[in-house]
């Protein structure tokens, strides 16, 4: 018998599962939001993620259930886990992706280092919180926020404004961080406790998108692994994550690190992994939600670097640009998500590998040049 992954959402990284569950003999199944989605390769339905009846049509002969994102409402999530779909992540565990004010209760409960943080009702308790805090915050919608979006800098209670009249609930205000790069640990947990780790890489973020990724994190050290390998490992046991975990950290002076968000699924973050880690983020997360034993997470050079591929050429398609960029940057590897470009989109990204960091960086960025 196969066995078979239902994943409910249709963009690139549920597209990006597809070849490792061929590898592994596993048939993946696709509830896509609609026809021209990223993963239509493996779409065999086409539905609304927050039905739940459209949800469990979809999981009546799936093995396992997993996300390409973490959109799916918690009662969709509690009617596929009352019907006896096994679900993973679970949604005990996946309301702390969702809800960025329940994450921070529960991180705190777990001692992880975090950002000063409030709850904040008003204008008033975030005029407090911002003069408690140097009169600069960041204010944060507690869910539906993602690259960059649902996040302001604020420097006055009335730049929050609408957001107080228009949200259902407090806001989230934390301190603004003066660090001194983003990084992000990614590790796996399968259903029977396994639990691995990868190396802590840098983040570039530019209009808060993540931009690029070199792995693993330049200048960090032992210590600095070892810490944010632990962090990982401990967010993924205490919040009972099954499959890929990405902990977003600020670093600040003295390789201090914080927390700052969490995702449960395949990550931005992790995509240099499909050509310079043993085992891919997207073969691993298949692994960890069906409970098979986790692959190794070691590197297979000294550095790799991602670069995303944000928006696209002005004019003609991305596999106009193909040729050249081959001929030109032939151990650059090109992976593209089928999306027509468009200002800010991420259509797709450039993993380079090898022993020296400059020539490794290089060779991304040129090849992902040619796509811009």
């Amino acid at each position: 018998m196969s066995m078979r992954v239902g994943v409910v959402g249709g963009g690139q990284l549920a597209r990006m599962m597809i070849a490792p569950a061929v590898e592994l003999g596993v048939e993946l199944r696709v509830l896509a939001e609609g026809e021209a989605m990223a993963a239509s390769l493996a779409a065999t339905a086409i539905g609304d993620y927050k039905d739940a009846d459209t949800v469990l049509t979809f999981a009546q002969d799936v093995d396992v259930v997993t996300f390409d994102h973490e959109h799916v409402p918690q009662p969709v999530l509690r009617a596929l886990v009352e019907a006896g779909v096994r679900v993973h992540p679970g949604p005990d565990a996946l309301q702390f992706a969702q809800d960025k004010l329940a994450m921070r209760r529960r991180l705190a409960e777990l001692g992880a280092p975090q950002p000063d943080w409030a709850a904040v009702a008003d204008e008033d308790e975030l005029r407090a919180f911002l003069e408690d805090h140097g009169g600069r915050a960041v204010v944060k919608t507690p869910r539906g926020g993602y690259d960059g979006k649902g996040v302001r800098v604020v420097s006055h209670a009335s730049e929050a404004s609408d957001w107080f009249a228009s949200w259902d609930g407090p806001l989230l205000a934390e301190e603004l961080v003066p660090f001194t790069r983003e990084l992000a640990q990614q590790v796996a947990r399968r259903a029977g406790g396994e639990v691995v780790a990868y190396p802590v890489v840098e983040t570039v973020q530019r209009d808060g998108v993540c931009a690029e990724v070199i792995a693993p994190a330049p200048r960090a050290s032992e210590k600095m692994l070892e810490v944010a390998a632990r962090l990982g490992v401990t967010i993924a046991e205490g919040l009972d994550v099954t499959g890929m975990l990405a902990v977003e950290l600020f670093e600040t002076e003295g390789e201090r690190i914080l927390v700052n968000e969490l995702a449960m699924r395949p990550h931005n973050s992790g995509h240099w992994t499909q050509d310079g880690a043993v085992t891919s983020q997207f073969e691993q997360h298949l692994r960890a939600v069906l409970d098979l034993p986790l692959g190794a997470t070691d590197p297979l050079a000294d550095w790799a670097v991602m670069v995303n591929i944000l928006g696209g050429p002005a004019s003609g398609g991305l596999t106009d640009r193909f040729a050249v960029a081959m001929a030109d940057h032939s151990t650059a590897k090109i992976h593209t998500y089928g999306k027509d470009p468009r200002p800010g989109r991420k259509v797709g990204h450039v993993n380079a590998v090898g022993d020296d960091l400059e020539d490794v960086v290089y060779e991304a960025r040129a090849a992902a040049e040619y796509f811009s």
